[in-house]
């Protein structure tokens, strides 16, 4: 009796352990960082995978099970005063990561821990102007903001299973959508058309509680990138231009440290957010096995932070050291991502908190929120 009794408050005392070192890690962010941003008890995950729901495919020409394998990375904007998540979606139609094709589904939530899902893609390849750039592979990874007149951006990543480009589209109700195509195709004639393109953040700003579009210096700006952010800057949301040096080469902002939890990617999370100290990005960090941070899983995908000037989005102001935002849960480190990830590509500010989704080990959705009148800061 007394060893189940030691093995008890043995186990009890990790998990105080566990909590407090995680508390102590968030409570020690700086007053420019977003967080601790918290998941909410019984919700997660929010979207998981489902064999259920069917949609005809028209380039198959039949019904596919399509969000049957994995669902993830999500997007999320406000509309209508409830949250609307876009995610993605893969069948069973291959093997492994970005191997199947992708669609994006639709969920609405009145409190932002609920949802109530589409049973079929509002997103997806089809015989249009994108098929080349679309199929197999399908439509991945969005980021989702609105301007301040009403109209829906998202960028996405059109795969093709040849090359990853950055991709745009509009819409005036989250379900009708207009494809733009490759943002980069016409920028200096083509230049950055076949490069890989992936993860846009847009910048966005608070204009009466809303989170909109903004522009700066009569220009829209985005981060963007995988490997490094890069920027990019555009007149009509549509055609963008990266921001380069002066021998042409892409610019990267900030890149991937040695012996950090970003020491592999500085993936661009969701549309970056003007406030008082700055331009803040939040950006899905990964984990070199050899020169990485080995505090953390090697592989994993771990939540990052930078602050810009917002008088000079190319210009960065502090970075986080450690990530505010790790797998710890079971469906976060199980999955298509064993190595554990919570990719971050949704956030909105929602009932005067900010709501965060993310994907969980590339299989399912889930939600973590931060309440700006509980913040503990450095």
């Amino acid at each position: 009796m007394m060893k189940h009794l030691y093995k008890a408050l043995f186990s009890f005392s990790l998990i105080i352990i566990s909590a407090t070192a995680l508390v102590a890690q968030t409570s020690k962010l700086p007053l420019w960082a977003f967080g601790p941003f918290v998941r909410p008890a019984g919700v997660n995950p929010l979207i998981s995978p489902d064999t259920t729901t069917k949609f005809y495919d028209p380039m198959r020409k039949r019904m596919m099970d399509w969000e049957s394998n994995d669902t993830f990375n999500p997007a999320a904007t406000i509309k209508d005063g409830k949250i609307f998540i876009l995610y993605r979606a893969e069948d069973k139609s291959g093997v492994g990561i970005g191997g199947r094709t992708s669609r994006l589904g639709l969920a609405e939530s009145k409190d932002g821990l609920h949802v109530k899902r589409s049973p079929v893609p509002v997103f997806y390849p089809a015989n249009d102007s994108q098929k080349e750039f679309e199929w197999t592979g399908g439509c991945e990874d969005p980021r989702v903001a609105v301007t301040a007149n009403g109209t829906y951006v998202v960028f996405y990543t059109q795969w093709n299973h040849d090359l990853p480009r950055l991709g745009v589209a509009t819409s005036k109700d989250l379900k009708k959508w207009t494809k733009h195509g490759p943002i980069f195709r016409k920028a200096y004639n083509g230049k950055f058309h076949k490069i890989a393109s992936k993860s846009a953040s847009i910048i966005t700003k608070m204009v009466n509680g809303k989170q909109v579009i903004a522009k700066i210096n009569g220009k829209y700006w985005m981060y963007w990138g995988e490997t490094g952010v890069y920027g990019a800057t555009s007149t009509d949301l549509v055609n963008w231009s990266p921001v380069i040096n002066a021998d042409s080469t892409l610019r990267p902002f900030i890149s991937p440290r040695r012996h950090y939890f970003d020491s592999d990617l500085t993936e661009c999370g969701p549309p970056a957010i003007i406030t008082s100290k700055g331009i803040l990005l939040l950006y899905n960090g990964k984990n070199n096995p050899v020169y990485g941070d080995k505090a953390y899983t090697a592989n994993s995908y771990c939540g990052g932070q930078v602050i810009f000037s917002a008088s000079d989005p190319t210009k960065p102001l502090a970075r986080l050291d450690k990530p505010f935002f790790v797998p710890q849960e079971s469906f976060e480190k199980s999955g298509q991502y064993p190595a554990g990830t919570v990719f971050m590509e949704g956030l909105v500010f929602f009932k005067s908190k900010w709501f965060l989704y993310y994907g969980c080990a590339d299989s399912r959705v889930a939600v973590a929120v931060y309440n700006p009148l509980q913040k503990t800061q450095k």
